[in-house]
């Protein structure tokens, strides 16, 4: 079964980082994946996203019409790629920066503190990892098993220690 992801915000909020760890993290379970981002000139603050797409076979195509999973860690994210959600697809808003709003009537809304989490467990560029922390929960294919592996695969090991608090974290916002 194919499954696609689209992880969106601004530069300086981990988003690319988020895509790598959690293609990682796919590819430490045998899955197909794929990653491609797509960011501006910019180098913190501009609009960044990274599409995943995870299969047990051959990824059919990136850049999908219709995803899955979004993971909005702002406003502006939340607007332009909610219309790419198929129907019962899930949103993973950040209400940090977020409003709580459902625009749509036809897809799954699951709204957190994602930065505020963060900032208060020590860094709010961890918030990434709080939103995989979540899509782990909810989703039953990101292990967050193998989400741990690929932090320590990927990140310096003088912010693993954090991330991995962030991302236990994201899970009990999940169950909240």
């Amino acid at each position: 079964m194919e499954q696609s992801i689209i992880i969106a915000g601004f530069g300086g909020q981990g988003v690319l980082s988020a895509g790598i760890i959690l293609a990682n993290a796919f590819m430490l379970n045998d899955k197909h994946v794929t990653w491609y981002p797509c960011y501006g000139a910019e180098m913190r603050g501009g609009a960044v996203n990274c599409e995943i797409v995870v299969s047990d076979v051959e990824v059919t195509s990136i850049h999908k019409k219709e995803n899955d999973i979004l993971i909005a860690l702002n406003d502006l994210s939340f607007e332009k790629f909610l219309p790419r959600l198929k129907k019962g697809g899930t949103v993973i808003a950040n209400s940090s920066l977020i409003e709580e709003k459902k625009p749509r009537t036809d897809i799954n809304y699951i709204f957190a503190k994602i930065s505020d989490t963060a900032r208060d467990i020590g860094n709010i560029k961890a918030a990434n990892m709080a939103a995989l922390g979540i899509l782990s929960t909810i989703c039953g294919f990101a292990k967050i098993s193998s989400i741990k592996e690929a932090v320590s695969n990927v990140l310096p090991e003088k912010i693993k220690e954090l991330n991995y608090n962030v991302l236990e974290a994201g899970t009990k916002l999940a169950n909240e």
